[in-house]
């Protein structure tokens, strides 16, 4: 079962509504005639987005989700479609009115799935034609994932358990407090207070009636498992023999948590109730594993170092047998992800980033020897194996996610599905080109420039600066229903996006120039992009924007006060404007100790002392340029006060300024009509301080 987008939890808060039936093989969706030919933010939002997949044990055919959005509603729903490998045969299978996510095979015939039953999301099955539904868990509270043993007999799940009491445990006479008290650190991480733990339970399934309850093999320890706040079941498995469960987990509490990175990955033996670490010693993340068919390997994702999170991501293999732990990626100056077996335990295949896109690569175990698979301009976002090859999302800056078989050696690629062909069928694109600007320290770096649906060489055209966030993820192909490049192209802008220094795709060393550094060669870079494209002739040197989240957001708030006059226009995203706040505001500690070189009172550190005398709060006094800026109040990563203190510092500095804030909103936007308001205030802010 593979994850294209975000873990169930948050998947399942974004949706609950109607949903419309998609391919051209399948019950038609409801057809969406268009007024024109340009993007807007209400198409973007009616377009259906493909989400979790899983082939079949015969290798022959696909199950998939798609969700669909309702902008009247402000909700979303999944539903659960099966066709062959081929994209024929599409056959949407579930109906319920909450939606359906998680879809696994069970045999070639029969399909897992969860939904919400009685308020609370459970596990069902039906058969591949969407027939004879049945109810396989009524677990108190719901379950938030699951995984089936290879046998069938045995179910894991992860559920929400209380660990800790809270104040009204301890002071049972002020049933209406709302206090919360933290003795530690790590109360609260990414959008969520910190008052349940993710336990893992396992069952056996019966054969006549449904699982009401499991044990918890984690029983009264105070960590979670899948690892918060992006992980799903794909942290979850079974060995081969289905008497054991594997699991990854931090094992740290409090500010040992917020410190570290080290996570491993467990083995849980059901029979003796005893629990080994696989990964002990490796201090860094390890991650995303997956077992041989054969059951004889394991293969995952290992990152080396200890309180760094965008560490080269490596390919490691352990041998069950002799418990030998190899790196086979020690000297592939790339990162990893979306692990995949061949059928024959032979071949791992993977998604590797590459010169701003991400394509597929096959380890063979054998030779020890690493082949791409694809190339073009997209980037691959899932991989599953099927009976005569590759079962794969592919999206890029045109186009959403659609479901692709590729051929596993020539890399040969043939579209399964075509949730979305009705939309673009009468929409007009612009033109993605790629170009390599030199630096100012004479690298050569990769820039995105994204044109105008209808550009016209012999106009002059507002141009925006992107900057991207992370800061250590790559300006590659992808496909963002916020931060949309062909949205902003369609709008009339031509769109500058530099993978400047600090970015995955480029090699280590470049990914790893931005640590320590957040004022100085990253900024150079974006400089050197904006100059380079502002000499074309159809680029208005006059009318230049900068926009950005996250990271993004800080670049936006350091241009503003160190760009010399450049930009007419700045939007900041959920940005960092105060270091020094941020250091002691944020959740995870590891992250600011690696970026910034540690606390702000280390006065004898020098890379402190550079990172925090580049906070963008200390060039305000140079603030001339008119400033939007958008923060979401569940943002606990970078808080809103963030922000907030940003555009106060407009204001008081007589600066046209403009703060859009969603109480109900994350590091993200998620909602249908959220989504939309802030698209229409992007582009009235441009349009007033560019047009």
């Amino acid at each position: 079962m593979k994850r294209l987008f975000f873990p169930l939890l948050l998947v399942v808060m974004m949706l609950q509504s109607c949903s419309q039936i998609i391919n051209n093989n399948a019950p038609k969706r409801e057809h969406i005639k268009l007024e024109s030919d340009i993007m807007t933010p209400e198409v973007l939002w009616s377009m259906g987005r493909i989400g979790e997949t899983d082939i079949s044990p015969d290798g022959n055919r696909v199950v998939y989700t798609v969700t669909d959005y309702d902008i009247k509603s402000n909700s979303g729903q999944s539903r659960i479609y099966v066709s062959d490998v081929s994209g024929k045969n599409v056959k949407c299978i579930t109906k319920g009115k909450d939606g359906e996510y998680s879809p696994c095979w069970l045999g070639n015939d029969r399909i897992a799935f969860m939904t919400v039953f009685n308020g609370a999301m459970q596990l069902f099955e039906v058969d591949a034609k969407g027939r004879n539904r049945k109810q396989l868990t009524n677990i108190e509270g719901g379950i938030t994932g699951y995984k089936v043993s290879p046998d069938g007999n045995y179910l894991v799940y992860s559920a929400e358990v209380k660990i800790k009491d809270d104040v009204h445990d301890m002071y049972p006479d002020l049933p209406l407090t709302t206090a919360r008290i933290n003795n530690d650190l790590m109360y609260r991480h990414w959008d969520t207070w910190v008052d349940t733990y993710s336990h893992l339970f396992v069952a056996q399934i019966p054969e006549k009636g449904v699982v009401s309850e499991g044990m918890d093999i984690m029983k009264d320890e105070p960590w979670e498992s899948p690892v918060r706040p992006w992980g799903g079941m794909e942290q979850v498995g079974w060995s081969h023999d289905s008497g054991s469960i594997l699991y990854c987990c931090r094992k740290k509490i409090g500010k040992d948590y917020a410190l570290s990175t080290n996570t491993d990955i467990y083995k849980y033996d059901i029979s003796t109730g005893i629990t080994q670490n696989l990964t002990d010693g490796m201090m860094g993340y390890d991650l995303n594993f997956t077992v041989s068919p054969d059951g004889s390997k394991m293969a995952w994702e290992s990152m080396e170092r200890e309180g760094y999170e965008a560490d080269k991501n490596r390919l490691f293999v352990m041998d069950f047998n002799t418990g030998e732990k190899k790196d086979y990626t020690s000297t592939f100056d790339q990162n990893v992800s979306n692990l995949t077996w061949s059928n024959d335990s032979e071949t791992i295949y993977f998604i590797s980033d590459i010169h701003g896109t991400d394509q597929i690569y096959a380890l063979n175990l054998k030779s020890e020897t690493i082949k791409q698979i694809t190339k073009g301009t997209h980037n691959f976002v899932s991989i599953d194996v099927a009976a005569l090859g590759l079962v794969c999302g592919k999206q890029s800056m045109s186009h959403p996610t659609e479901l692709y078989f590729v051929d596993a050696y020539s890399g040969e690629e043939t579209k399964i599905t075509t949730v979305n062909d009705n939309i673009f069928s009468q929409l007009t694109m612009g033109v993605v080109e790629s170009r390599w600007i030199k630096t100012t320290d004479n690298k050569m770096m990769l820039v995105w420039v994204i044109y105008p649906p209808h550009f016209d060489p012999t106009m002059k055209y507002p141009t925006l600066l992107y900057c991207e966030g992370g800061p250590q993820s790559t300006v590659s192909q992808f496909w963002s229903y916020r931060w949309n490049f062909q949205m902003m192209a369609a709008n009339d802008y031509i769109i500058v996006a530099p993978n400047r220094r600090g970015l995955p795709g480029f090699g280590q060393e470049w990914n790893e120039a931005i640590s320590g550094d957040y004022g100085g060669q990253c900024m150079k870079d974006y400089l050197s992009a904006i100059d380079a494209m502002a000499k074309e002739p159809f680029v208005d040197e006059t009318r230049l924007g900068a926009v950005g989240a996250s990271f993004g957001g800080f670049s936006v708030y350091w241009l503003a006060g160190n760009h010399d006059n450049r930009f007419k226009a700045f939007i900041a995203h959920d940005g960092m404007f105060n270091l020094e706040a941020q250091y002691l505001e944020t959740d995870e500690m590891w992250f600011v100790n690696r970026d910034l070189g540690g606390p702000y009172w280390d006065k004898d550190n020098p890379v402190v002392q550079w990172s925090y005398a580049n906070s963008p709060h200390k060039f305000v006094d140079k603030w001339n340029t008119p400033i939007l800026v958008i923060h979401g109040d569940k943002d606990y990563r970078i808080c809103y006060t963030q922000g907030m203190q940003a555009y106060n510092a407009a204001v008081l500095r007589g600066i046209p300024a403009e703060f859009v804030y969603f109480p109900d909103e994350n590091h993200w936007v998620l909602q249908p009509q959220n989504g939309i308001l802030w698209q229409r205030r992007f582009f009235n802010w441009l349009d007033t301080y560019l047009k």
